[in-house]
């Protein structure tokens, strides 16, 4: 208690508090920081203390006022624990709009779960959700938290959306032998530098912003707004010291850990040889063994060994027929070495927006294990985790930025694939019979590849009947059914699924002997862009894409065409569109086509306007009519 006692005095002395109580009447907001602002951070002071190379603490203290419920999560206290990280004092108290303090909460009235789907206890999550029956409301946290190992420095988030910022202040104090370095993100902010002793002391303080607007499919989120990202030069976990001054020194550190991690009995090498004896060429067995993988393997989003990072031994999962990314890593990697196929574990952010890495500021953000296996005309790669991604794939969130190779001589940043229309696919042919009365029935057929194919196993495959319907009626824009019924068909790399629907109603409406349909069957493209003027951040899709339509509408006996919709074409930097019609005179039948092509899935913010102006045009044209009558 003496010890915690000097420490709070400390944070007390170096974030320079009044010792006069703070009010947390909301009158006293400046208008400022108040004006379209839903949450204001009214006062926070952290203290980051390094008083080892394996040690630090971290002292918190931080109020919101919430002004509606727009930002209620911020009414949630949340933190995690493992073997390295502790959670020691916490008090909580909330404040009502005059600054009247209403309810106090301890450390013992929070709630703990464990992680690990029971199987694993290492990680624990403590929370508790604090109610609130009137707004503006605020919430004062202070806590403390107490590390064993300095791999991950804590990032001072300064302002997030929507959120006005009265006061706040970070202030890192960390041994001079070690010292530390700093990389600010989205603002420009210089910190006072001191020196205490043996110490060295990093401080950054702001005060009266104003609210950062909102803008939806930004890049993600720790990138978005303004921040200090801090990292260590050397850090220690357990026994394993390390440096992380350059890429290289990283990925040495990471080696270390996986020494002696990647050992299989001679039996199961011999198993993994016996597996792939009929095949040649490295390709192909490196394809038998990450099928064996997909279908005999479970990922579990685990925490285990070192702070994330330490795999369990290769024979451990192979035993247990489960692991988390870096456990399955590593067993495919030793099954690969097995029939003499050398690989590699890259360390990845798994994240959809993130961007690259900065080749100049190495530090620890990584989420993701995947294996790469560098062949003499090719390059394979592996998602481990993953029961549906096609061969070599790694899907969009794992794309379109670098990675940290660990090989022999230590960490290489690498390019991972890009993501291409031509990996992310989804066709429809659809045969429509309509009757006389309105009623019909369709036949279609969906093929879809990359993400398609695992929202479509995810949406329809996996789910109930319920769940089906809403995904093809709310999603995919299907016009309702009464009845359906899906089925897979085999197809060897892409999903293939079969639909059946019937409906009572076909046409949108009906005017005399004249019916009014929509030019397909479900609407290739449903989402509208957010608007936004003056867009200060680049927009994201999920990915790039292709998506073909062709609807063939059979019509009753004695009906023919009154009014096909018109041809569209449209083109945009990064994208086209382009539907056709016609009547088959023969058959009776009216055919529509549609092909909707989006490059890339990041759109800079001053291409913003021209990429929702196209997208717009093709929601529009969905609004077309496709017009028959009774001749």
């Amino acid at each position: 208690m003496k010890k915690i006692f000097i420490y709070i005095l400390s944070l007390l002395s170096l974030t320079k508090i009044s010792s006069q109580v703070i009010s947390y009447d909301t009158a006293f907001i400046p208008g400022i920081v108040k004006k379209n602002a839903s949450v204001i951070k009214r006062n926070e002071n952290i203290l980051f203390e390094v008083t080892d190379i394996d040690k630090a603490l971290l002292f918190i203290e931080r109020a919101f006022t919430i002004m509606n419920d727009v930002d209620k999560e911020k009414l949630t206290f949340v933190e995690g624990t493992s073997k390295f990280v502790s959670l020691e004092d916490v008090d909580i108290k909330v404040y009502d709009a005059k600054g009247k303090l209403t309810t106090r909460f301890k450390k013992k009235d929070l709630t703990t779960v464990a992680r690990g789907e029971g199987l694993i206890d290492d990680v624990k999550i403590h929370f508790i959700e604090i109610p609130a029956t009137s707004y503006p409301v605020t919430v004062e946290f202070k806590y403390e938290m107490r590390f064993k190992g300095t791999l991950i420095y804590p990032r001072y988030d300064i302002i997030g959306p929507g959120e006005g910022v009265e006061n706040s202040s970070f202030t890192a104090k960390v041994p001079k032998e070690l010292d530390l370095r700093f990389r600010e993100k989205n603002i420009n902010i210089v910190p006072e530098i001191k020196e205490d002793g043996k110490y060295k002391l990093y401080r950054w303080s702001v005060k009266n912003l104003e609210p950062f607007e909102y803008e939806e499919r930004s890049v993600s989120y720790e990138n978005r707004y303004p921040s200090v990202i801090l990292a260590p030069n050397k850090f220690k976990m357990d026994d394993y010291e390390g440096d992380m001054t350059t890429w290289k020194s990283f990925g040495l550190w990471y080696l270390e850990l996986q020494k002696k991690q990647g050992n299989l009995t001679e039996e199961r090498k011999a198993f993994f040889r016996d597996l792939v004896k009929d095949v040649s060429g490295d390709k192909q067995k490196i394809k038998l063994i990450y099928q064996y993988l997909q279908q005999n393997f479970r990922y579990v989003s685990i925490q285990l060994g070192i702070g994330g990072f330490k795999p369990l031994p290769a024979d451990f999962t192979d035993n247990k027929k489960y692991g988390d990314c870096k456990g399955l890593s590593n067993y495919t990697q030793a099954c690969l070495s097995a029939v003499g196929i050398k690989s590699y574990q890259v360390l990845i952010k798994r994240e959809p927006r993130d961007q690259p890495l900065d080749n100049n500021f190495p530090y620890n953000s990584f989420n993701h294990v995947v294996v790469c296996v560098p062949l003499q005309k090719d390059t394979i790669w592996l998602e481990c985790t993953s029961k549906t991604n096609d061969f070599g794939v790694l899907g969009v969130d794992n794309e379109n930025k670098n990675a940290l190779m660990i090989t022999e001589n230590g960490g290489v940043l690498v390019p991972t694939p890009i993501s291409l229309p031509s990996s992310n696919t989804f066709s429809s042919t659809s045969l429509v019979i309509l009757m006389e009365d309105g009623s019909g029935a369709a036949n279609i057929n969906l093929l879809g590849s990359g993400e398609y194919k695992d929202d479509l196993i995810s949406q329809l495959l996996q789910e109930k009947k319920d769940g089906q319907k809403n995904y093809l009626y709310h999603y995919m824009g299907f016009k309702q059914p009464d009845e359906f019924e899906i089925s897979k068909k085999e197809n060897d790399r892409d999903l293939e699924l079969s639909l059946k629907m019937e409906f009572e109603k076909l046409p949108e409406f009906t005017a005399g002997t004249k019916m009014f349909l929509n030019q397909r069957i479900y609407k290739i493209w449903s989402a509208k862009l957010p608007a936004n003027d003056s867009r200060k951040l680049d927009f994201y899709f999920d990915n790039p894409f292709e998506k073909t339509d062709t609807t063939i509408f059979k019509l009753p006996g004695g009906y023919g065409v009154d009014v096909l919709p018109k041809e569209k074409q449209l083109k945009f930097e990064y994208g086209t569109y382009q539907t056709k019609h016609w009547f088959d005179e023969k058959q009776n039948s009216v055919i529509t086509t549609a092909r909707l092509i989006l490059t890339q899935h990041r759109i800079p913010a001053a291409r913003y306007a021209e990429t929702k102006k196209f997208f717009d045009e093709v929601l529009d044209d969905n609004n077309q009519k496709l017009v028959i009558k009774k001749l």
